[in-house]
């Protein structure tokens, strides 16, 4: 049996708890642009699912420059401390996935078990599946509780 680390429980925990994260793709002329998209978990291969349009800005900019970041943070309650908010930071490659291969067909099913309300925009001819693939993370499981992820560690807590 195989030890999991506590901190990779709680990034596990707050994968789970979450379905949106905000993407962080860079443009043609070089500026920044975070925009808001639901997210999935495809165990298996270890990899975060976005269903994104051809006409959105984040996917023109994912297209030209693959590499990206993706935010997954708990969310804030009124009253409450927000600074040590747990949060992730991925850093990671995204890659557009062909229709009806494998991957594709496995990141669909992931997508559409956490949104089935999905389904019909599966259909709709300019939505693409984007499998990110990390290549790292940076956790805030609370305050003075950080740690820098290696991607080995990443797949693990993907795969829980």
């Amino acid at each position: 049996m195989v030890h999991v680390p506590r901190l990779t429980l709680q990034l596990r925990a707050l994968l789970d708890g979450q379905r949106v994260a905000s993407l962080g793709t860079i443009g043609d002329d070089g500026a920044p642009l975070v925009t808001m998209v639901p997210y999935a978990l495809e165990r298996t291969l270890g990899l975060l699912v976005i269903h994104v349009s051809d006409l959105a800005a984040h996917s023109r900019n994912l297209r030209s420059r693959p590499r990206v970041s993706l935010l997954v943070m708990q969310a804030s309650v009124a009253g409450e401390p927000v600074h040590a908010l747990p949060r992730v930071t991925f850093d990671g490659a995204a890659r557009v996935l062909p229709p009806e291969g494998a991957p594709w067909s496995a990141c669909r099913a992931a997508y559409l078990a956490r949104f089935p309300e999905a389904e019909p925009m599966t259909q709709l001819g300019d939505f693409r599946f984007v499998a990110i693939e990390p290549a790292g993370a940076r956790q805030v499981a609370g305050f003075g509780a950080a740690r820098s992820i290696e991607a080995a560690e990443v797949r693990l807590a993907l795969q829980g």
